[in-house]
């Protein structure tokens, strides 16, 4: 059984920034993941939120990430902002393009934000909620070292690469958040069960012949299995034109693993379309989203994409949440 300790989500931002700025990252750039980390876990995305942090650090630490960084961005057209995250944590390069994508959508009706020499963002949603939550329609795509075959193939060209929307809805809170990636699961839940010594469900993950396997570490050593068979193959490309390509990132075929110390920084990309509702739909877009929601909350038992999130934050915020205790141990050794 799988001892936790329950934490406030203000405890475990702290704990979150202490451990970055301990490991040499700068407090400029370890609040925003510290940030992000708490509302993840609030969200009850685990995989990605605390058991992060040591990760995180160990990267700081052997120079897969430059916790000193600092992000440079530039205006090259009128609706187009990119950003250099210099090798350093992509939350901050986020925040620093964010800082002018949403008031440059809302003056121009769209704009798009190209990130690279960027590294793992996190959860994808945290981001296009944001977006959502300023009242924009967000869109966000983020590339991964490679770990999908592509079709009829075995040797992973693409990685698992998420995508994810985010919507405004007519009270001003995000009504409607996809976020999935291109695998039938995130590698970090492989990862995860990994570390816990637990078989994955058949459809995971794949051996290194490409056949179904339930050991994590056999399936981390193959591929993970595309959601959908060539459809999220598809999404995975799909996501690498984007977060890649068009960012002028590093490919996920030459991308440095998100785990372990090898290969020195991914220098990855993320990038964000934001479009202001109001100068595309007659300011009919509130109306819509809000006929779409009730059309499925009033069927009993059915659900929109991001309500369990929605859900779980909100309990999270007057119950905390509860954290593996092996994940604080972990922790706590980076903070001596």
């Amino acid at each position: 059984m799988i001892e936790t300790r329950t934490l406030s989500l203000a405890d475990i931002e702290d704990l979150s920034f202490a451990a970055l700025v301990a490991a040499g990252t700068s407090p400029e750039n370890a609040r925003p993941l510290a940030v992000a980390t708490a509302a993840t876990e609030a969200d009850g995305v685990a995989s990605h939120g605390l058991a992060y942090i040591p990760i995180y650090a160990e990267h700081v630490l052997c120079g897969k990430v430059d916790g000193q960084a600092v992000p440079k961005l530039e205006v090259p057209r009128p609706g187009v902002i990119t950003v250099d995250a210099a090798t350093g944590f992509a939350h901050s390069a986020i925040d620093t393009g964010f800082e002018q994508l949403i008031p440059l959508a809302r003056q121009q009706g769209v704009a798009a934000l190209s990130i690279h020499n960027s590294y793992n963002c996190g959860v994808l949603g945290y981001h296009t909620h944001r977006l959502a939550e300023a009242g924009l329609v967000g869109l966000g795509f983020t590339n991964a070292p490679a770990s999908i075959a592509p079709s009829g193939g075995y040797k992973p060209v693409v990685g698992t690469n998420p995508f994810s929307i985010a919507a405004p809805g007519i009270d001003g809170k995000p009504a409607i958040l996809i976020d999935q990636s291109a695998s039938t699961i995130a590698k970090s839940e492989v990862m995860k069960h990994a570390r816990e010594g637990k078989p994955i469900p058949v459809g995971w993950a794949l051996d290194g012949d490409g056949n179904p396997t339930t050991d994590p570490n056999v399936g981390l050593k193959g591929s993970m299995a595309p959601s959908g068979g060539y459809k999220g193959v598809g999404v995975a490309v799909l996501v690498e034109l984007m977060a890649a390509a068009l960012s002028g990132a590093t490919l996920g075929i030459n991308a440095s693993p998100f785990s372990g110390t090898a290969g020195g920084p991914p220098k990855t990309g993320q990038f964000f379309l934001a479009i202001d509702p109001a100068a595309t739909s007659r300011d009919l877009f509130a109306a819509r989203i809000a006929e779409l929601a009730n059309s499925v909350h009033e069927q009993e038992g059915a659900h929109l994409p991001g309500d369990g999130r929605s859900k779980k934050r909100a309990l999270a915020q007057t119950q905390g949440v509860a954290v593996n205790t092996a994940t604080l141990a972990r922790i706590e050794q980076l903070l001596g």
